[in-house]
């Protein structure tokens, strides 16, 4: 993929704080990293991943001081892995991950980062609504959706206010037929004026069974010139769901830069034996692995890690070393591919049942 505006300069910043003094090294990085940190889980108290209470207590602990603190401590280790690896950090926010850009934002600009240093992407078109509660009423929603004209200017002009220096990549969230923003020209055209007027790259997230219909319909919109809309897609795919595999080949080809999302299908992933298996014959952890056989896909994508410790996120950071070996090891990557896929229906089913916790 071609580099983003706010990619590194020749130049090295002025560095005034112990992180910023980290990450000057990865200035010189050439190309988009390959793994990001999203912060759906860090950015609010509740969200659908598995075992939730297990690492950050009982829903009554989680006020926005204790949800901010842990965040900075997960970016500070994605800050110091990037270091040492000499790569480019990358944070993943979205207008209904809670206080996410908050955070983001005032996390880099606390600490000196540039926005040469950092990759940032981030997402429109819902809005958040539980009021920093874990648990609502039954089939009380947690973020609501509106893809119209009038709220992508709202919410483009709030995440200016919390990150703007540093987007590179703004994206519309869980965009879907029915939501009519694959067919709606005055929003088309609103995100290419965003493009033009702010250097940042336009992407799309997907999520559903119709993942990949959607993946092709959002390929064909085009803007003035027969430029295309979207230059990347963030999409569901994991050991379990690769219904959109195809789909994502033929982005890829067209020049798509790829995200896949939800890699460990929210701790699911983690459960199946075969994985499990696999990993324990190559000696590696079962995060590691899931999130290696991302990586090693011929569409070449980036993925994002939805770690909330420490050690989550230094384990996932492996996986870029077991897609490697997955490449050139025999048949292990179609082994677990082949032995954990699910029906996409029935993946999804299961994926709406889990509660937020």
């Amino acid at each position: 993929p071609s580099s983003s505006p706010h990619m590194a300069s020749s130049s090295t910043p002025a560095v005034s704080s112990p992180i910023a003094a980290m990450v000057v090294s990865s200035s010189t990085t050439s190309s988009l990293p390959r793994i990001g940190l999203g912060m759906a889980a860090l950015g609010r108290p509740g969200y659908i991943n598995l075992d939730r209470t297990t690492i950050f207590g009982d829903k009554d602990s989680r006020d926005v001081n204790v949800m901010q603190t842990r965040a900075n401590t997960v970016m500070d280790s994605l800050f110091s892995s990037s270091t040492s690896k000499s790569t480019m950090p990358w944070l993943d926010c979205a207008r209904s991950y809670g206080l996410s850009e908050q955070f983001v934002g005032e996390y880099l600009r606390s600490n000196d980062i540039a926005p040469s240093d950092v990759y940032v992407s981030s997402k429109w078109g819902y809005t958040y609504v539980a009021d920093w509660k874990v648990e609502l009423n039954a089939g009380a929603p947690h973020e609501v959706k509106d893809h119209s004209v009038e709220n992508f200017l709202k919410q483009v002009k709030e995440t200016s206010a919390h990150i703007g220096e540093y987007v590179n990549l703004y994206q519309v969230h869980s965009a879907t037929f029915e939501s009519g923003i694959l067919s709606d020209a005055r929003v088309h055209e609103a995100l290419h004026t965003c493009r033009k007027e702010n250097g940042w790259k336009i992407g799309l997230s997907v999520s559903s069974t119709s993942q990949d219909e959607l993946i092709r319909e959002a390929m064909k919109i085009t803007v003035e010139d027969g430029d295309k809309l979207f230059d990347s897609v963030q999409c569901t795919y994991n050991i379990l769901e690769q219904k959109p595999y195809n789909a994502l080949v033929e982005a890829k080809e067209a020049n798509m830069d790829i995200i896949i999302k939800e890699g460990l299908a929210n701790g699911r992933s983690l459960r199946h034996p075969k994985l499990v298996q696999v990993a324990e014959k190559m000696g590696c952890k079962p995060d590691e692995l899931a999130l290696g056989c991302i990586l090693a896909q011929p569409f070449q994508p980036r993925v994002l890690s939805g770690a909330v410790t420490t050690e989550q996120l230094e384990s996932n950071l492996g996986a870029m070393d077991i897609a490697e070996r997955l490449k050139t090891e025999g048949d292990l990557l179609k082994e677990v591919m082949d032995g954990c896929v699910m029906d996409s229906e029935t993946y999804w089913k299961d994926r709406s049942a889990l509660a937020w916790n």
